[in-house]
């Protein structure tokens, strides 16, 4: 019998009701531990006393940020250049040496990458190093002092796994199915063009894209012939010869998708050519949550689209799978926005709208949970590839005050220190 079960249940049954989420009740809890501090003093001293015969104080520090040292970054194949290079910036900002490993699968991309961009960067201090699966295996079995990945999650775990070994901090950006709650209170049209735009764009082939629409069946009925007609505004009567629509990477990856137009009803595109690895931007209905296409992560222009009887059945939809990357709500209530915001989890979130949270600078863009750990993007990927250092710098003076603190501790030197331990606005601690 697990003897953490029942507990791990509470705490988990806790979080999910949204108990711990208001402010007044994480200040109450504050207030519980100094209440705890503040009523169990002497009773603390004596347990400090018998168990390792001291008591301490934290004192002021300040922090230094200082480069890791050798950085690993392993890239992905959708957004080649961008997905390299972004973290790159903060690396090099950082002050580390940077090992780059581009994706074999855009292989144009990680050519350039490979004999141009080393001719601009010291030599001495960056590289670029080439292969597949296997040679990544490879490389993960050295040490590295951090790694940061882009890429799936099942990708991600080996990286992790990998760095265990070696202790080395990880950043993981990773994907997940982002839900996409479309109230029945908002214009279909104006849903429909941000939905499709950032659905489609880049053929789907985006770790943030709106992976699913979860709506009513009356919203759905309403929204249909208006992805229709945003579908056709982009990309023509003929998406295929659009100079507008991309191709899919590959053709594992075109089989892959090509398999998931069987799921459910097409309602909308389901067209595909082998040959040019087209497939039309596709709209798929009667989905059931079993079938494949709501089990992995889509990557392609298939949207799928689930009914829900209400925004709380659509919260608990969303809350009984794994936390995605980005989570999008449309509706022209601002109290339905705040309330998803309020009760869901995912790296990032945008109200009425697609995937321009990650565009603004000033925001940190990461996942959680199986959609990632660690953020970058702006000053955010300065702090990711430092080491935050905690300093402390004290003169060789005064050393009559700071002989309080060493034994034999008197009663008037230990009631000293306890001032000084409750005097916050002290800067110059004793300890």
């Amino acid at each position: 019998m697990d003897p953490f079960a029942d507990t791990l249940q509470r705490l988990r049954e806790a979080f999910s009701s949204g108990r711990t989420r208001p402010a007044e009740f994480r200040a109450a809890q504050l207030k519980g531990l100094s209440r705890f501090l503040q009523e169990n003093k002497q009773l603390l001293q004596e347990a400090l006393a018998q168990d390792l015969h001291k008591a301490t104080q934290l004192d002021s520090a300040f922090i230094r940020k200082e480069p890791f040292g050798l950085v690993l970054i392993i890239a992905p194949w959708n957004y080649p250049l961008n997905l390299s290079l972004e973290p790159l910036v903060g690396a090099l900002a950082a002050g580390n040496c940077v090992l780059l490993k581009p994706s074999e699968i855009s292989k144009s991309t990680e050519k350039v990458l490979a004999e141009v961009l080393p001719r601009y960067l010291d030599q001495s201090c960056f590289a670029v190093v080439l292969g597949g699966p296997q040679e990544t295996g490879q490389l993960l079995e050295h040490k590295f002092d951090y790694i940061f990945f882009t890429g799936s999650p099942r990708v991600g775990k080996i990286v992790m796994a990998a760095a265990a070994k070696h202790l080395t901090p990880v950043t993981l950006e990773l994907g997940g199915k982002n839900p996409c709650y479309v109230d029945d209170n908002c214009d279909p049209q104006t849903v429909a063009n941000r939905v499709a735009f950032f659905r489609y764009f880049n053929s789907g082939q985006t770790c943030v894209a709106p992976d699913y629409i979860l709506c009513s069946p009356e919203m759905q009925a309403r929204l249909l012939p208006a992805l229709q007609s945003a579908i056709t505004r982009f990309y023509g009567e003929d998406p295929q010869s659009s100079p507008d629509l991309g191709r899919i990477i590959s053709e594992k990856n075109f089989q892959r998708l090509r398999g998931l137009l069987s799921c459910g009803r097409v309602a909308i595109g389901g067209q595909s050519d082998e040959s040019d690895r087209y497939i039309a931007p596709t709209v798929l209905v009667d989905v059931q949550e079993t079938e494949p296409v709501m089990r992995e992560e889509i990557f392609g222009p298939i949207l799928p689209i689930m009914n829900v009887g209400s925004l709380d059945e659509a919260i608990d939809f969303i809350n009984r799978r794994e936390k995605p990357l980005a989570l999008y709500t449309f509706s022209n209530s601002n109290q339905v926005v705040k309330r998803v915001l309020a009760q869901t989890s995912s790296g990032g979130f945008c109200g009425n709208d697609g995937f321009m949270h990650m565009t603004v600078a000033s925001l940190p863009f990461g996942g959680v949970g199986a959609s990632g750990m660690g953020s970058y993007h702006g000053k955010f990927s300065f702090d990711t590839f430092s080491h935050h250092r905690a300093c402390l710098l004290r003169r060789p003076g005064l050393e009559k005050v700071y002989a309080l603190r060493y034994p034999p501790h008197t009663p008037r030197n230990l009631s000293v220190l306890l001032m000084a331990m409750e005097t916050r606005s002290c800067s110059c601690a004793l300890l």
